[in-house]
């Protein structure tokens, strides 16, 4: 037992290094769910219909926005390093990518979710209980999603310039931008959902015409700061000269990108995949899903941010060639993100029965809500070990590895389970459900296994040092 202590509880020393990088992470991103769990509850009290149509659509700008945070990622590892070397030209060369990159995808997205919303909306509705009007379902979905198609715009601007300052060492000002974003998306949403002061209730509408507001403050934020403070980002001194871009760069970022991009975008597709299996089993189902998925996201930043604590500190400490107390620190942090996840798991269970009691809908989403959170608290343990090991791989430059562990398994795993279940049986969704997350299980087995191979423990800064 004092052995396994050593190996796996840290110091005072340890924790409060831990918790430095750890705490400002879970502020910003608590900040921001909370402000979407109020955002949530307040289209929640309109109805099921308008919340679950909310809710569909933010499947899809989901996937857009993990899209386009895929290829700014991809060229950003490149302008990291240009950064890192003075070479500005080279994160001039990075950004301008990364605005090609997310303006085509921009393009490609809005036209799809424009023109093929009917039928991206329609595979969510089925009928399966008497909660919820399926037609009036998809006329507010629709007139969430093309309002807030315009607000994809400046979210991909930002995301691009945001990600370049972040790799030049400027990473509070994208932090206030969101922030200031949240809040006033906040305020709007009550002022424009329920009316006040003259102006009136628009629903689901005034929801869309919120966040867009939201986005637009956001992203001119960063961007006229970035422009204001040139000599602090020399990479934006004529940048909108010229496109030009040298094609080995564009190879280079396009090939050791790829899997990045590629991970994110399967990922976020799987996650549409799996709801709109589990959407089959009727509205009640996309209702209690989406509540269930609200109040998750919120305890979900303790484990999210100790696995991005997880990829800086022990990232750190291999390209420090410290492989060894790598070791050792990644397996105490390990354990500490599991140990966390308990606690935080019992809260959310305790917390499960009531919290859909805030939603103006049917006691059959109630009820269906208060189940999907009292698994989701159950496996939280397991959700904070396979963050924490997928961060793992991801620091040792193990992307291969994690788009096999991350998306090829939900796709050849996950997905095949949730469609034979959702369709060839006639199993309650909530053991569907459980079922869907528990298999998991498995992945946990191999993620322990890849860690304690030490597969990821290579320092990759010395293997690239003559890469651009």
């Amino acid at each position: 037992m004092k052995r396994l202590r050593e190996r796996l509880i840290g110091d005072r020393k340890f924790y409060k290094m831990v918790l430095f990088v750890a705490v400002p992470i879970m502020i910003q991103n608590g900040i921001t769910n909370f402000v979407s769990l109020l955002d949530n509850i307040m289209v929640g009290r309109i109805g099921t219909e308008q919340m679950s149509g909310v809710a569909i659509v933010n499947q899809m700008i989901l996937v857009f926005n993990l899209c386009i945070f895929g290829c700014v990622s991809a060229a950003g590892i490149f302008g990291a390093q240009f950064y890192g070397k003075g070479d500005h030209e080279g994160v001039r060369h990075a950004f301008r990518f990364k605005l090609i990159g997310s303006g085509i995808l921009l393009l490609v997205w809005i036209l799809l979710l424009y023109f093929f919303r009917d039928p991206f909306i329609h595979m969510f509705l089925h009928e399966g209980s008497g909660a919820g009007d399926l037609e009036a379902t998809y006329r507010y979905g629709c007139d969430y999603l093309i309002l807030i198609l315009i607000g994809l715009i400046p979210s991909a601007v930002t995301q691009v310039y945001a990600g370049t300052l972040r790799e030049s060492g400027e990473t509070l000002l994208p932090m206030k931008a969101g922030i200031a974003a949240v809040f006033t998306n906040l305020i709007l949403d009550y002022v424009l959902i329920f009316g006040m002061g003259g102006i009136p209730a628009m629903g689901v509408k005034g929801a869309a015409i919120a966040t867009d507001i939201a986005r637009f403050a956001e992203c001119g934020i960063v961007v006229i700061w970035t422009h204001a403070h040139k000599q602090r980002n020399p990479f934006v001194v004529g940048a909108y000269q010229s496109l030009y871009i040298p094609a080995k760069l564009t190879k280079e970022i396009i090939l050791k990108g790829l899997p990045l991009l590629t991970n994110e975008t399967l990922w976020s597709l799987g996650m549409a995949i799996l709801t709109q299996c589990y959407s089959t089993r009727g509205l009640a189902v996309v209702a209690g899903l989406n509540i269930s998925t609200t109040v998750s996201n919120l305890f979900n930043v303790v484990y999210i941010a100790l696995g991005s604590a997880i990829s800086i500190v022990v990232g750190q400490l291999l390209g420090a060639g410290k492989l060894e107390e790598a070791v050792d620190t990644d397996r105490k942090m390990i354990a500490f993100s599991v140990l966390c996840c308990f606690g935080i798991g019992a809260v959310m269970f305790v917390i499960a029965p009531y919290f859909p009691r805030i939603y103006n809908t049917s006691d059959e989403v109630r009820q269906i809500a208060a189940r999907l959170i009292m698994i989701s608290s159950a496996l939280m343990p397991l959700y904070g070990f396979l963050h924490a090991a997928y961060f793992t791989l991801r620091s040792g430059g193990k992307t291969f590895v994690t788009f096999l562990f991350d998306s090829v398994y939900m796709w050849l795993i996950d997905i095949p389970l949730a469609f034979c279940l959702t369709r060839f049986t006639g199993m309650p969704i909530i053991w569907i459900y459980l079922c869907c997350q528990g298999v998991d299980l498995f992945k946990g087995v191999i993620g322990i296994v890849l860690v304690q191979k030490k597969v990821w423990v290579q320092n990759i800064t010395f293997q690239n040092a003559d890469n651009p």
